[in-house]
Protein backbone atom coordinates (compact mmCIF):
# COMPACT_ATOMS: atom_id res chain seq x y z
CA UNK A 1 0.00 0.00 0.00
CA UNK A 2 1.52 3.32 -0.93
CA UNK A 3 -0.92 5.53 2.20
CA UNK A 4 -1.26 4.66 5.45
CA UNK A 5 -4.23 6.51 7.89
CA UNK A 6 -4.03 6.41 11.13
CA UNK A 7 -7.11 5.54 12.80
CA UNK A 8 -7.44 8.62 14.91
CA UNK A 9 -7.51 10.65 12.03
CA UNK A 10 -9.81 9.03 10.32
CA UNK A 11 -12.40 11.90 10.53
CA UNK A 12 -10.04 14.25 8.90
CA UNK A 13 -9.70 12.27 5.88
CA UNK A 14 -13.15 12.14 5.47
CA UNK A 15 -13.27 15.80 6.11
CA UNK A 16 -10.43 16.39 3.46
CA UNK A 17 -12.44 13.42 0.88
CA UNK A 18 -15.26 15.83 1.30
CA UNK A 19 -13.72 19.13 0.62
CA UNK A 20 -12.12 16.99 -2.81
CA UNK A 21 -15.91 16.53 -3.60
CA UNK A 22 -16.44 20.50 -3.42
CA UNK A 23 -18.60 20.07 -0.44
CA UNK A 24 -15.99 22.17 1.87
CA UNK A 25 -13.31 24.83 1.11
CA UNK A 26 -11.26 25.88 4.65
CA UNK A 27 -8.50 24.04 5.08
CA UNK A 28 -6.01 23.91 7.91
CA UNK A 29 -4.13 27.11 8.19
CA UNK A 30 -4.40 27.78 3.79
CA UNK A 31 -5.95 30.41 2.25
CA UNK A 32 -7.89 31.03 -0.61
CA UNK A 33 -4.66 31.82 -3.30
CA UNK A 34 -4.84 35.41 -3.88
CA UNK A 35 -2.16 37.32 -5.73
CA UNK A 36 -0.44 40.22 -3.69
CA UNK A 37 1.18 43.18 -5.20
CA UNK A 38 4.63 43.87 -5.00
CA UNK A 39 6.16 45.83 -2.05
CA UNK A 40 8.58 48.60 -3.34
CA UNK A 41 11.99 47.97 -1.85
CA UNK A 42 12.16 44.40 -0.99
CA UNK A 43 13.51 43.77 3.03
CA UNK A 44 17.02 42.87 3.11
CA UNK A 45 18.56 39.93 5.44
CA UNK A 46 22.43 40.38 5.88
CA UNK A 47 23.82 37.10 6.19
CA UNK A 48 27.04 36.50 7.81
CA UNK A 49 30.70 36.07 5.79
CA UNK A 50 31.68 32.74 7.09
CA UNK A 51 30.17 30.43 3.62
CA UNK A 52 32.52 28.61 2.09
CA UNK A 53 35.51 29.52 0.41
CA UNK A 54 34.39 27.38 -2.68
CA UNK A 55 30.58 28.86 -3.06
CA UNK A 56 31.84 32.29 -3.73
CA UNK A 57 34.66 31.60 -5.66
CA UNK A 58 34.34 33.14 -8.78
CA UNK A 59 35.19 31.39 -12.49
CA UNK A 60 36.60 32.23 -15.50
CA UNK A 61 37.42 35.76 -15.66
CA UNK A 62 35.70 36.70 -12.02
CA UNK A 63 32.52 35.94 -13.21
CA UNK A 64 30.99 33.36 -10.23
CA UNK A 65 29.31 30.03 -11.19
CA UNK A 66 26.86 27.84 -9.39
CA UNK A 67 25.13 24.48 -9.31
CA UNK A 68 22.19 22.49 -8.39
CA UNK A 69 23.56 19.23 -6.56
CA UNK A 70 20.11 16.85 -6.71
CA UNK A 71 20.05 15.00 -3.06
CA UNK A 72 16.04 13.54 -3.80
CA UNK A 73 12.85 13.95 -3.77
CA UNK A 74 12.38 18.34 -3.96
CA UNK A 75 15.36 18.56 -1.95
CA UNK A 76 18.60 20.82 -4.21
CA UNK A 77 21.80 22.28 -2.85
CA UNK A 78 21.43 25.37 -4.97
CA UNK A 79 24.77 27.50 -5.59
CA UNK A 80 24.69 30.72 -6.89
CA UNK A 81 27.89 32.99 -6.48
CA UNK A 82 28.47 33.68 -2.88
CA UNK A 83 25.34 32.22 -2.08
CA UNK A 84 24.23 28.24 -0.90
CA UNK A 85 20.48 27.63 -0.53
CA UNK A 86 18.45 24.25 0.38
CA UNK A 87 15.66 23.78 -1.40
CA UNK A 88 12.76 21.95 0.48
CA UNK A 89 14.49 19.47 2.82
CA UNK A 90 13.46 16.02 2.80
CA UNK A 91 16.00 13.31 4.20
CA UNK A 92 14.00 10.23 5.28
CA UNK A 93 15.50 7.29 4.42
CA UNK A 94 13.65 4.50 2.74
CA UNK A 95 10.99 3.15 3.98
CA UNK A 96 10.54 5.73 6.47
CA UNK A 97 7.06 7.64 6.26
CA UNK A 98 5.83 11.32 5.35
CA UNK A 99 3.11 12.72 6.77
CA UNK A 100 1.07 14.56 4.48
CA UNK A 101 -1.66 15.80 6.59
CA UNK A 102 -5.44 14.69 7.46
CA UNK A 103 -3.53 11.93 9.14
CA UNK A 104 -2.47 10.58 6.02
CA UNK A 105 1.15 9.16 5.65
CA UNK A 106 3.20 7.85 2.80
CA UNK A 107 6.57 5.97 2.89
CA UNK A 108 9.51 7.00 1.19
CA UNK A 109 10.64 4.80 -1.90
CA UNK A 110 14.34 6.12 -2.44
CA UNK A 111 17.89 7.52 -0.69
CA UNK A 112 18.32 10.62 -0.12
CA UNK A 113 21.87 11.12 -1.75
CA UNK A 114 23.54 13.13 1.43
CA UNK A 115 22.09 12.93 5.29
CA UNK A 116 21.69 16.33 6.46
CA UNK A 117 24.74 16.31 8.80
CA UNK A 118 26.91 15.94 5.24
CA UNK A 119 25.00 19.21 3.95
CA UNK A 120 27.89 22.24 3.32
CA UNK A 121 27.67 25.89 5.19
CA UNK A 122 24.20 26.79 4.18
CA UNK A 123 23.11 30.40 3.98
CA UNK A 124 19.17 29.99 3.71
CA UNK A 125 16.28 27.58 3.03
CA UNK A 126 13.61 27.89 0.47
CA UNK A 127 10.80 25.99 1.22
CA UNK A 128 7.76 25.82 -1.05
CA UNK A 129 5.06 24.35 1.70
CA UNK A 130 4.69 22.72 4.72
CA UNK A 131 4.24 18.83 3.85
CA UNK A 132 6.42 16.36 5.28
CA UNK A 133 7.87 15.25 1.93
CA UNK A 134 9.17 19.01 1.92
CA UNK A 135 10.11 20.01 5.46
CA UNK A 136 10.23 16.64 7.01
CA UNK A 137 10.77 15.18 10.89
CA UNK A 138 14.67 14.97 10.52
CA UNK A 139 14.83 18.62 9.27
CA UNK A 140 12.61 19.63 12.09
CA UNK A 141 15.20 17.80 14.46
CA UNK A 142 18.80 18.58 13.04
CA UNK A 143 18.64 21.87 10.76
CA UNK A 144 19.45 24.84 12.80
CA UNK A 145 17.23 27.01 14.49
CA UNK A 146 18.56 29.86 13.56
CA UNK A 147 19.21 29.35 9.67
CA UNK A 148 17.13 31.89 7.53
CA UNK A 149 14.05 29.81 6.08
CA UNK A 150 12.08 31.82 3.45
CA UNK A 151 8.54 30.44 2.99
CA UNK A 152 5.11 30.76 2.77
CA UNK A 153 2.86 32.91 5.88
CA UNK A 154 1.33 29.33 6.39
CA UNK A 155 4.68 27.40 6.79
CA UNK A 156 6.43 29.78 8.91
CA UNK A 157 3.87 29.52 11.06
CA UNK A 158 3.75 26.03 12.22
CA UNK A 159 7.73 26.35 11.99
CA UNK A 160 7.72 29.08 14.58
CA UNK A 161 5.53 26.55 17.07
CA UNK A 162 8.92 24.20 16.69
CA UNK A 163 11.44 26.73 17.57
CA UNK A 164 13.25 27.84 14.38
CA UNK A 165 13.62 32.21 14.78
CA UNK A 166 14.67 33.32 11.60
CA UNK A 167 11.50 33.01 9.32
CA UNK A 168 10.64 35.16 6.55
CA UNK A 169 7.22 35.00 4.61
CA UNK A 170 6.61 35.52 1.64
CA UNK A 171 2.86 36.44 -0.16
CA UNK A 172 2.76 35.84 -4.03
CA UNK A 173 5.15 38.22 -5.88
CA UNK A 174 6.65 39.92 -2.50
CA UNK A 175 10.35 39.94 -1.94
CA UNK A 176 13.24 39.82 0.05
CA UNK A 177 16.96 40.39 -0.78
CA UNK A 178 20.06 38.36 0.94
CA UNK A 179 23.11 40.10 1.36
CA UNK A 180 26.55 38.67 1.94
CA UNK A 181 29.28 41.52 1.81
CA UNK A 182 28.59 43.05 -1.59
CA UNK A 183 26.89 39.82 -2.78
CA UNK A 184 23.41 40.20 -3.13
CA UNK A 185 20.44 37.82 -3.99
CA UNK A 186 16.78 38.27 -4.27
CA UNK A 187 13.96 36.02 -3.96
CA UNK A 188 10.47 36.49 -4.98
CA UNK A 189 7.57 34.48 -4.39
CA UNK A 190 5.70 33.23 -7.19
CA UNK A 191 2.18 31.70 -7.88
CA UNK A 192 1.78 28.00 -7.27
CA UNK A 193 -1.99 25.97 -6.26
CA UNK A 194 -1.24 22.33 -4.63
CA UNK A 195 -4.41 21.29 -6.46
CA UNK A 196 -7.91 21.64 -7.89
CA UNK A 197 -10.27 24.58 -7.47
CA UNK A 198 -11.94 24.55 -4.14
CA UNK A 199 -9.59 21.67 -3.22
CA UNK A 200 -6.80 23.36 -3.26
CA UNK A 201 -7.76 25.40 -0.42
CA UNK A 202 -7.97 22.33 2.15
CA UNK A 203 -3.93 21.86 1.45
CA UNK A 204 -0.95 24.33 3.03
CA UNK A 205 -0.48 26.86 1.20
CA UNK A 206 1.99 26.39 -1.58
CA UNK A 207 4.55 28.98 -3.32
CA UNK A 208 6.77 28.66 -6.32
CA UNK A 209 10.14 31.09 -6.52
CA UNK A 210 12.05 33.10 -8.34
CA UNK A 211 16.18 33.15 -7.54
CA UNK A 212 17.93 36.11 -8.95
CA UNK A 213 21.65 36.57 -8.66
CA UNK A 214 22.18 39.80 -9.06
CA UNK A 215 25.36 41.76 -10.91
CA UNK A 216 27.11 44.08 -9.49
CA UNK A 217 25.24 46.84 -11.29
CA UNK A 218 21.89 45.60 -9.30
CA UNK A 219 20.70 43.44 -12.86
CA UNK A 220 19.58 40.09 -12.42
CA UNK A 221 22.62 38.01 -14.00
CA UNK A 222 21.23 34.89 -13.29
CA UNK A 223 17.60 33.22 -12.81
CA UNK A 224 16.30 30.54 -11.42
CA UNK A 225 12.68 29.40 -10.97
CA UNK A 226 11.67 26.49 -8.51
CA UNK A 227 7.67 25.93 -8.97
CA UNK A 228 6.86 24.46 -5.71
CA UNK A 229 3.90 21.72 -5.65
CA UNK A 230 1.42 23.31 -8.46
CA UNK A 231 -1.15 22.52 -11.08
CA UNK A 232 -0.78 24.25 -14.55
CA UNK A 233 -3.40 27.67 -13.85
CA UNK A 234 -4.01 30.84 -14.86
CA UNK A 235 -1.66 32.55 -12.56
CA UNK A 236 1.35 31.11 -14.03
CA UNK A 237 0.72 33.43 -16.93
CA UNK A 238 1.84 36.06 -15.52
CA UNK A 239 5.36 34.49 -14.61
CA UNK A 240 6.88 35.20 -18.12
CA UNK A 241 5.66 38.58 -18.29
CA UNK A 242 6.96 39.45 -14.96
CA UNK A 243 10.52 37.52 -15.86
CA UNK A 244 10.91 36.91 -18.63
CA UNK A 245 14.54 35.04 -19.88
CA UNK A 246 14.35 32.44 -17.06
CA UNK A 247 18.15 30.60 -17.07
CA UNK A 248 17.13 27.49 -14.92
CA UNK A 249 13.89 25.65 -14.17
CA UNK A 250 13.18 23.01 -11.33
CA UNK A 251 9.98 21.86 -12.07
CA UNK A 252 8.17 19.77 -9.14
CA UNK A 253 7.06 16.61 -11.24
CA UNK A 254 5.47 13.13 -10.18
CA UNK A 255 1.64 13.73 -10.66
CA UNK A 256 1.18 13.58 -7.16
CA UNK A 257 -2.22 11.71 -6.71
CA UNK A 258 -4.52 11.42 -3.21
CA UNK A 259 -7.64 9.63 -3.87
CA UNK A 260 -7.29 9.89 -7.30
CA UNK A 261 -7.30 13.64 -7.27
CA UNK A 262 -3.88 14.96 -9.33
CA UNK A 263 -2.01 17.72 -7.13
CA UNK A 264 1.04 18.34 -8.63
CA UNK A 265 2.41 18.06 -12.39
CA UNK A 266 1.92 15.37 -14.52
CA UNK A 267 4.27 14.04 -17.55
CA UNK A 268 1.67 16.26 -19.85
CA UNK A 269 2.31 19.57 -17.24
CA UNK A 270 5.01 19.61 -16.87
CA UNK A 271 5.26 19.96 -20.74
CA UNK A 272 3.39 22.45 -20.36
CA UNK A 273 5.35 24.92 -18.14
CA UNK A 274 8.00 23.82 -20.21
CA UNK A 275 6.37 25.96 -22.90
CA UNK A 276 5.34 28.53 -20.67
CA UNK A 277 7.82 29.42 -18.43
CA UNK A 278 10.52 28.76 -21.39
CA UNK A 279 13.78 28.16 -19.15
CA UNK A 280 16.72 27.77 -21.19
CA UNK A 281 16.83 24.58 -18.81
CA UNK A 282 14.71 22.71 -16.92
CA UNK A 283 15.52 19.85 -14.28
CA UNK A 284 12.89 17.59 -13.13
CA UNK A 285 12.42 16.93 -9.54
CA UNK A 286 10.23 15.41 -7.16
CA UNK A 287 9.08 12.22 -9.27
CA UNK A 288 9.29 8.57 -8.34
CA UNK A 289 10.59 9.53 -4.49
CA UNK A 290 6.91 7.97 -3.01
CA UNK A 291 4.02 5.81 -3.86
CA UNK A 292 1.44 8.80 -4.12
CA UNK A 293 3.83 10.25 -7.34
CA UNK A 294 1.91 8.49 -9.98
CA UNK A 295 3.86 10.09 -13.30
CA UNK A 296 7.34 8.90 -13.49
CA UNK A 297 10.17 10.97 -14.78
CA UNK A 298 10.37 8.20 -17.65
CA UNK A 299 7.20 9.24 -18.54
CA UNK A 300 7.78 13.28 -18.45
CA UNK A 301 11.13 12.32 -20.53
CA UNK A 302 9.20 10.70 -22.89
CA UNK A 303 6.41 13.97 -23.39
CA UNK A 304 9.29 16.39 -23.63
CA UNK A 305 10.76 14.28 -26.39
CA UNK A 306 7.35 13.98 -27.93
CA UNK A 307 6.79 17.64 -27.67
CA UNK A 308 10.37 18.30 -29.17
CA UNK A 309 11.56 20.18 -25.98
CA UNK A 310 14.31 17.45 -25.00
CA UNK A 311 17.37 19.78 -25.40
CA UNK A 312 16.16 21.86 -22.85
CA UNK A 313 15.60 18.97 -20.10
CA UNK A 314 18.84 18.10 -17.73
CA UNK A 315 18.45 14.92 -15.89
CA UNK A 316 19.66 14.45 -12.74
CA UNK A 317 19.99 11.72 -10.33
CA UNK A 318 20.21 11.70 -6.73
CA UNK A 319 23.91 12.82 -6.06
CA UNK A 320 24.57 14.33 -9.60
CA UNK A 321 25.28 17.72 -9.67
CA UNK A 322 24.86 20.53 -12.93
CA UNK A 323 27.41 23.34 -12.77
CA UNK A 324 27.60 26.54 -14.82
CA UNK A 325 29.04 29.83 -15.36
CA UNK A 326 27.27 33.03 -15.58
CA UNK A 327 27.75 34.97 -18.77
CA UNK A 328 30.31 37.42 -18.47
CA UNK A 329 28.25 40.33 -19.85
CA UNK A 330 25.82 39.82 -17.67
CA UNK A 331 28.08 40.42 -14.58
CA UNK A 332 28.27 44.02 -14.29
Amino acid sequence: MGLRVDKPEAGPRRRWLLMAAGLACLGPGAAPLRAQEPQTGPPTLKLPLAAEAAASAPGEGGVPGGSVHFIGTATVVLRLGAFTLLTDPNFLHRGEHAHLGYGIKSPRLTEPALGIEQLPPLDAVLLSHYHGDHFDQVAEQKLDKLLPIISTPHAVRQLAERGFRSLHALATWQAIELEKGAARLRVTALPARHGPPVLHAALPQTMGSLVELLAPGGAPAWRVYVSGDTLIHDALHEIPRRFPDIDLALLHLGGTRLFGILLTMDARQGVQALRLIQPRRAIPIHNDDYPVFKSSLEEFLAAAREAGLQDRVQVLHPGDRFNFTLPAERWR
